[in-house]
């Protein structure tokens, strides 16, 4: 009786033990899980803060952003991708709007980003004038050098030349009148020689360190429009820069066989221009990298996600689905074809094997004033995480 006792006391035990450090293990997953959403939380609201004011082309935004995301590098313990320097230079223009940005209609004074948004490609202009107006959405000066577009949701952009008018783009939602008047006073100014860097570092691998697997992420945004507003970019694409720097800190404490590179893009919203440089004048060479993941819009997944260049690599896809159907990291993966919509195109154009995935669902906000840390949900960061490190890991077994 005794005997029998023991063994069952001894079962008991043992099965309690095993629950008792499953529950120890699961703990200590759910808190290293609480410091990866914390760390991502912070960074997303340092990157989308008013110091770096939209990480654009006023206020050095884009340079407080490249000097935050090296000093992160550093920290991690990754070296750079070539050379002594994180950083690759280059030059192009820009048009910007430093300073200046008032804009009223028939007397009612409006509010940039919320109200209006000047185009890109405007010139800047101080005048009063009548409007005559031209169709149902649009008026237009009288001295023909300005043109207002009432439209449904404001969208604003980057570009590289200025146009010899001026149009600006007003929310329908916030006139209930038509205008006649304007008043307006708007400086621009087009920056020739405008100099970003595209930064990069690495991790070498354990044994094969001349394969390379590759996280890139763009860090510019569209800065600021005048002194007073300026667009924050936290899906787009703080979120994608966060989830990179959260990788290469992972890395840096689990060297894989292979070396894994990190690279953040600078100009990618005046038209891809980082990564084009930077596959014009690579840092490492080109045919050594097995795989490269661009990062970009990965700040919610409720509906799931999309990956861009699916039907060009369906050996990979369809490993990629096997692993989340076998994990359910996220809800659903959509396939798409070859698109020229981010910074994995023009690896893809030279042959790099590469995916652009991008999160579904969630918050609507995108290139306006509304694209906030504090309204990002983060849905599938943690799983989407995972889903990229098991991907990695298969592709390197």
């Amino acid at each position: 009786m005794c005997t029998q006792f023991y063994i069952l006391w001894h079962k008991a035990f043992f099965v309690m033990s095993r629950i008792l450090l499953f529950a120890i293990f699961s703990l200590g997953c759910l808190t290293s899980f609480a410091q990866d959403i914390n760390y991502a939380r912070k960074t997303i609201s340092t990157l989308t803060s008013k110091k770096y004011w939209g990480r654009g082309y006023t206020n050095n935004g884009m340079g407080k952003a490249a000097d935050f995301i090296e000093s992160e590098f550093k920290k991690f313990g990754l070296s750079p991708l070539s050379g002594n320097s994180y950083k690759q230079f280059f030059s192009f223009s820009v048009n910007t709007f430093p300073s200046n940005m008032k804009l009223e209609l028939n007397g009612n004074a409006l509010i940039p980003g919320k109200d209006f948004i000047v185009h890109q490609a405007s010139k800047g202009i101080a005048t009063s004038d009548s409007l005559i107006q031209k169709d149902s959405t649009t008026y237009l000066s009288k001295n023909g050098k300005i043109a207002i577009s009432l439209q449904p949701k404001l969208t604003w952009s980057v570009s590289q030349q200025a146009l010899d008018y001026t149009i600006v783009e007003v929310n329908k939602k916030s006139i209930s009148f038509q205008p006649t008047q304007i008043n307006v006073n708007i400086t621009n100014e087009l920056v020739p020689n405008f100099t970003a860097a595209n930064v990069s570092a690495i991790i070498k691998g354990t044994a094969n360190p001349d394969s390379i697997l590759v996280f890139t992420a763009h860090y510019d945004h569209l800065g600021g429009m005048g002194s007073k507003t300026f667009f924050p970019g936290a899906n787009d694409n703080a979120s994608g820069v966060t989830m990179l720097l959260d990788l290469a800190k992972y890395y840096a404490a689990h060297p894989p066989k292979y070396s894994i590179a990190f690279i953040c893009f600078a100009a990618e919203e005046a038209g891809l221009l980082g990564s084009k440089y930077f596959t014009e004048n690579p840092l490492i060479p080109l045919k050594n990298i097995r795989f490269l993941w661009n990062l970009d819009l990965v700040g919610t997944g409720e509906t799931g996600a999309t990956v861009v260049n699916a039907t060009i690599h369906p050996k990979e896809f369809a490993l990629l689905n096997q692993i989340n159907n076998e994990k359910q990291f996220l809800k659903k993966i959509n396939s798409r074809g070859k698109a020229a919509n981010s910074d994995h195109y023009f690896f893809t154009e030279k042959g790099v094997p590469a995916f652009f995935l991008y999160t579904q669902g969630g918050i609507a906000a995108y290139h306006d004033v509304d694209d906030k840390a504090e309204t990002l949900p983060l849905t599938s960061y943690e799983n989407l995480f995972k889903l990229f490190v098991s991907f990695n890991t298969a592709i390197i077994n």
